[in-house]
Protein backbone atom coordinates (compact mmCIF):
# COMPACT_ATOMS: atom_id res chain seq x y z
CA UNK A 1 0.00 0.00 0.00
CA UNK A 2 2.76 2.55 0.80
CA UNK A 3 4.47 1.62 -2.47
CA UNK A 4 1.24 2.19 -4.38
CA UNK A 5 0.84 5.53 -2.64
CA UNK A 6 4.39 6.53 -3.58
CA UNK A 7 3.72 5.54 -7.20
CA UNK A 8 0.51 7.58 -7.17
CA UNK A 9 2.36 10.56 -5.77
CA UNK A 10 5.22 10.09 -8.21
CA UNK A 11 3.02 10.02 -11.33
CA UNK A 12 2.17 13.76 -11.28
CA UNK A 13 5.83 14.56 -10.63
CA UNK A 14 6.91 12.57 -13.67
CA UNK A 15 4.22 14.10 -15.89
CA UNK A 16 5.06 17.58 -14.63
CA UNK A 17 8.73 16.99 -15.38
CA UNK A 18 7.94 15.86 -18.92
CA UNK A 19 5.63 18.82 -19.47
CA UNK A 20 8.19 21.32 -18.16
CA UNK A 21 10.95 19.69 -20.17
CA UNK A 22 8.91 19.88 -23.37
CA UNK A 23 7.99 23.51 -22.61
CA UNK A 24 11.64 24.36 -22.03
CA UNK A 25 12.83 22.80 -25.29
CA UNK A 26 10.04 24.22 -27.44
CA UNK A 27 9.53 27.67 -25.83
CA UNK A 28 11.95 28.71 -23.09
CA UNK A 29 15.26 27.77 -24.70
CA UNK A 30 14.46 29.43 -28.07
CA UNK A 31 13.26 32.57 -26.24
CA UNK A 32 16.43 32.65 -24.18
CA UNK A 33 18.47 32.34 -27.38
CA UNK A 34 16.50 35.23 -28.89
CA UNK A 35 17.17 37.45 -25.87
CA UNK A 36 20.87 36.57 -25.95
CA UNK A 37 21.03 37.38 -29.66
CA UNK A 38 19.26 40.70 -29.15
CA UNK A 39 21.57 41.66 -26.30
CA UNK A 40 24.69 40.76 -28.26
CA UNK A 41 27.11 43.66 -27.84
CA UNK A 42 25.57 44.92 -24.60
CA UNK A 43 22.32 46.56 -23.60
CA UNK A 44 23.41 49.97 -24.83
CA UNK A 45 23.80 48.52 -28.31
CA UNK A 46 20.49 46.72 -27.84
CA UNK A 47 18.62 49.99 -27.37
CA UNK A 48 20.47 51.59 -30.24
CA UNK A 49 19.37 48.94 -32.73
CA UNK A 50 15.90 48.37 -31.23
CA UNK A 51 14.96 52.02 -30.83
CA UNK A 52 16.30 53.67 -33.97
CA UNK A 53 13.76 55.91 -35.79
CA UNK A 54 12.68 53.28 -38.31
CA UNK A 55 12.25 50.56 -35.69
CA UNK A 56 10.38 52.96 -33.42
CA UNK A 57 8.02 53.97 -36.23
CA UNK A 58 7.38 50.32 -37.11
CA UNK A 59 6.66 49.45 -33.49
CA UNK A 60 4.32 52.42 -33.00
CA UNK A 61 2.41 51.55 -36.15
CA UNK A 62 2.15 47.91 -35.09
CA UNK A 63 0.83 48.73 -31.62
CA UNK A 64 -1.62 51.28 -32.98
CA UNK A 65 -3.05 48.82 -35.51
CA UNK A 66 -3.16 46.04 -32.91
CA UNK A 67 -5.12 48.34 -30.58
CA UNK A 68 -7.58 49.11 -33.39
CA UNK A 69 -7.94 45.40 -34.10
CA UNK A 70 -8.72 44.72 -30.44
CA UNK A 71 -11.36 47.47 -30.34
CA UNK A 72 -13.09 46.25 -33.50
CA UNK A 73 -12.92 42.57 -32.55
CA UNK A 74 -14.30 43.19 -29.07
CA UNK A 75 -17.50 44.60 -30.59
CA UNK A 76 -17.90 42.61 -33.80
CA UNK A 77 -16.68 39.34 -32.29
CA UNK A 78 -19.22 39.57 -29.47
CA UNK A 79 -21.95 40.49 -31.94
CA UNK A 80 -21.10 37.53 -34.19
CA UNK A 81 -21.02 35.12 -31.25
CA UNK A 82 -24.38 36.47 -30.04
CA UNK A 83 -25.91 36.05 -33.50
CA UNK A 84 -24.64 32.49 -33.87
CA UNK A 85 -25.97 31.47 -30.45
CA UNK A 86 -29.22 33.42 -30.09
CA UNK A 87 -30.49 33.76 -33.69
CA UNK A 88 -31.59 31.30 -36.36
CA UNK A 89 -31.16 32.19 -40.01
CA UNK A 90 -30.52 30.43 -43.34
CA UNK A 91 -26.89 29.48 -43.77
CA UNK A 92 -26.09 29.59 -40.06
CA UNK A 93 -23.98 26.42 -40.21
CA UNK A 94 -22.01 27.78 -43.13
CA UNK A 95 -21.31 31.03 -41.29
CA UNK A 96 -20.26 29.06 -38.21
CA UNK A 97 -17.73 27.14 -40.31
CA UNK A 98 -16.62 30.29 -42.12
CA UNK A 99 -15.58 31.87 -38.80
CA UNK A 100 -12.79 29.30 -38.47
CA UNK A 101 -11.47 29.80 -42.01
CA UNK A 102 -8.67 32.20 -40.94
CA UNK A 103 -7.36 29.43 -38.66
CA UNK A 104 -7.12 26.95 -41.55
CA UNK A 105 -6.16 29.27 -44.41
CA UNK A 106 -2.44 30.01 -44.93
CA UNK A 107 -2.01 33.67 -44.06
CA UNK A 108 -0.11 34.42 -47.26
CA UNK A 109 -3.23 33.28 -49.15
CA UNK A 110 -5.29 35.71 -47.07
CA UNK A 111 -2.94 38.53 -48.03
CA UNK A 112 -3.12 37.58 -51.70
CA UNK A 113 -6.92 37.45 -51.53
CA UNK A 114 -7.12 40.90 -49.97
CA UNK A 115 -4.66 42.26 -52.52
CA UNK A 116 -6.77 40.87 -55.37
CA UNK A 117 -9.94 42.40 -53.92
CA UNK A 118 -8.59 45.70 -52.63
CA UNK A 119 -5.48 46.14 -54.77
CA UNK A 120 -4.72 48.42 -57.74
CA UNK A 121 -6.91 46.28 -60.03
CA UNK A 122 -9.76 45.95 -57.52
CA UNK A 123 -13.04 44.66 -58.92
CA UNK A 124 -14.91 46.79 -56.39
CA UNK A 125 -12.81 49.88 -57.20
CA UNK A 126 -11.40 50.14 -53.67
CA UNK A 127 -7.61 50.39 -53.60
CA UNK A 128 -6.33 49.84 -50.06
CA UNK A 129 -3.03 48.26 -51.08
CA UNK A 130 0.11 49.71 -49.52
CA UNK A 131 -1.95 51.68 -46.99
CA UNK A 132 -2.56 51.32 -43.29
CA UNK A 133 -6.20 50.55 -44.01
CA UNK A 134 -5.09 47.54 -46.02
CA UNK A 135 -2.94 46.31 -43.14
CA UNK A 136 -5.84 46.78 -40.74
CA UNK A 137 -8.15 44.69 -42.93
CA UNK A 138 -5.54 41.93 -43.14
CA UNK A 139 -5.13 41.87 -39.36
CA UNK A 140 -8.89 41.87 -38.81
CA UNK A 141 -9.17 38.88 -41.15
CA UNK A 142 -6.60 36.72 -39.37
CA UNK A 143 -7.84 37.63 -35.85
CA UNK A 144 -11.57 37.21 -36.58
CA UNK A 145 -12.12 33.86 -34.79
CA UNK A 146 -10.48 34.63 -31.43
CA UNK A 147 -13.21 36.66 -29.70
CA UNK A 148 -16.02 34.71 -31.38
CA UNK A 149 -14.73 31.34 -30.25
CA UNK A 150 -13.96 32.43 -26.68
CA UNK A 151 -17.30 34.19 -26.12
CA UNK A 152 -19.54 31.69 -27.93
CA UNK A 153 -19.29 28.78 -25.42
CA UNK A 154 -20.13 31.08 -22.52
CA UNK A 155 -23.23 32.35 -24.30
CA UNK A 156 -24.30 28.76 -24.97
CA UNK A 157 -23.99 27.82 -21.28
CA UNK A 158 -25.48 31.07 -19.93
CA UNK A 159 -28.69 30.56 -17.94
CA UNK A 160 -31.36 32.54 -19.78
CA UNK A 161 -33.81 32.32 -16.89
CA UNK A 162 -32.05 35.26 -15.23
CA UNK A 163 -32.58 37.34 -18.35
CA UNK A 164 -36.24 36.35 -18.52
CA UNK A 165 -36.72 37.20 -14.86
CA UNK A 166 -35.13 40.61 -15.34
CA UNK A 167 -37.30 41.25 -18.40
CA UNK A 168 -40.43 40.31 -16.43
CA UNK A 169 -39.45 42.93 -13.85
CA UNK A 170 -39.30 45.61 -16.51
CA UNK A 171 -35.59 45.70 -17.35
CA UNK A 172 -34.75 46.75 -20.91
CA UNK A 173 -32.54 44.77 -23.27
CA UNK A 174 -29.53 47.02 -22.78
CA UNK A 175 -29.87 46.86 -18.99
CA UNK A 176 -30.17 43.07 -19.10
CA UNK A 177 -27.06 42.81 -21.26
CA UNK A 178 -25.06 45.24 -19.13
CA UNK A 179 -26.04 43.90 -15.71
CA UNK A 180 -26.51 40.17 -16.36
CA UNK A 181 -24.89 39.03 -19.60
CA UNK A 182 -21.79 41.19 -19.90
CA UNK A 183 -20.25 40.28 -16.50
CA UNK A 184 -20.23 36.64 -17.64
CA UNK A 185 -18.79 37.54 -21.03
CA UNK A 186 -16.00 39.77 -19.73
CA UNK A 187 -13.44 37.05 -18.81
CA UNK A 188 -13.66 35.16 -22.14
CA UNK A 189 -13.82 38.48 -24.00
CA UNK A 190 -10.54 39.52 -22.37
CA UNK A 191 -8.98 36.21 -23.36
CA UNK A 192 -10.11 36.66 -26.93
CA UNK A 193 -8.81 40.21 -27.30
CA UNK A 194 -5.49 39.22 -25.69
CA UNK A 195 -5.03 36.46 -28.28
CA UNK A 196 -6.08 38.83 -31.07
CA UNK A 197 -3.59 41.46 -29.89
CA UNK A 198 -0.74 38.96 -29.68
CA UNK A 199 -1.56 37.64 -33.16
CA UNK A 200 -1.82 41.15 -34.63
CA UNK A 201 1.55 42.44 -33.43
CA UNK A 202 3.37 39.42 -34.83
CA UNK A 203 1.45 38.80 -38.05
CA UNK A 204 3.60 38.51 -41.15
CA UNK A 205 2.08 36.41 -43.93
CA UNK A 206 -1.18 38.32 -44.29
CA UNK A 207 0.44 41.76 -44.39
CA UNK A 208 3.59 41.25 -46.44
CA UNK A 209 1.79 41.62 -49.78
CA UNK A 210 -0.76 44.30 -48.99
CA UNK A 211 1.47 46.49 -46.80
CA UNK A 212 4.12 47.27 -49.39
CA UNK A 213 6.70 47.63 -46.59
CA UNK A 214 7.19 51.40 -46.93
CA UNK A 215 9.41 52.63 -44.07
CA UNK A 216 7.66 55.11 -41.74
CA UNK A 217 4.37 54.53 -43.59
CA UNK A 218 3.30 50.88 -43.85
CA UNK A 219 6.26 49.02 -42.34
CA UNK A 220 5.00 47.05 -39.34
CA UNK A 221 7.31 45.39 -36.83
CA UNK A 222 7.26 41.92 -38.40
CA UNK A 223 8.20 43.36 -41.80
CA UNK A 224 10.96 45.45 -40.24
CA UNK A 225 12.37 42.33 -38.59
CA UNK A 226 12.25 40.48 -41.92
CA UNK A 227 13.97 43.38 -43.65
CA UNK A 228 16.75 43.45 -41.03
CA UNK A 229 17.36 39.72 -41.47
CA UNK A 230 17.59 40.12 -45.25
CA UNK A 231 20.08 42.93 -44.70
CA UNK A 232 22.26 40.73 -42.50
CA UNK A 233 21.41 42.65 -39.32
CA UNK A 234 20.28 39.72 -37.20
CA UNK A 235 21.05 41.58 -33.97
CA UNK A 236 18.72 44.43 -34.91
CA UNK A 237 16.00 41.97 -35.90
CA UNK A 238 16.38 40.07 -32.63
CA UNK A 239 16.33 43.29 -30.58
CA UNK A 240 12.95 44.39 -31.93
CA UNK A 241 11.66 40.82 -31.62
CA UNK A 242 12.58 40.91 -27.92
CA UNK A 243 10.63 44.15 -27.50
CA UNK A 244 7.58 42.53 -29.12
CA UNK A 245 8.01 39.55 -26.82
CA UNK A 246 8.12 41.76 -23.72
CA UNK A 247 5.08 43.76 -24.84
CA UNK A 248 3.06 40.60 -25.56
CA UNK A 249 3.98 39.10 -22.21
CA UNK A 250 3.08 42.32 -20.39
CA UNK A 251 -0.31 42.49 -22.13
CA UNK A 252 -1.07 38.87 -21.29
CA UNK A 253 -0.13 39.41 -17.64
CA UNK A 254 -2.25 42.57 -17.36
CA UNK A 255 -5.28 40.95 -18.98
CA UNK A 256 -4.80 37.87 -16.80
CA UNK A 257 -4.89 40.13 -13.75
CA UNK A 258 -8.05 41.83 -14.98
CA UNK A 259 -9.63 38.43 -15.58
CA UNK A 260 -8.86 37.34 -12.03
CA UNK A 261 -10.35 40.58 -10.74
CA UNK A 262 -13.48 40.15 -12.88
CA UNK A 263 -14.03 36.58 -11.64
CA UNK A 264 -13.15 37.20 -7.99
CA UNK A 265 -16.81 36.73 -6.91
CA UNK A 266 -17.07 33.36 -8.66
CA UNK A 267 -14.59 31.65 -6.34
Amino acid sequence: MPGARRRALGAPTLSSGLALGYLSVIVLVPLAALVAKGAHGGWHHFWQVAWNPEAKAALELTLGLAGAVVAVNAVTGTALAWTLVRDDFPGKRFVNVLIDLPFALPTIVAGLTLLALYGPESAVHVNAAYTRWGILMALLFVTLPFVVRTVQPVLIELDREMEEAAASLGAGRFTIFRRIVFPHLLPPLLSGVALAFARAIGEFGAVILIAGNLPFKTEVASLYIFQRINSGDETGAAALAVLLLVISLAVLLVIGGVRRWATRHDR
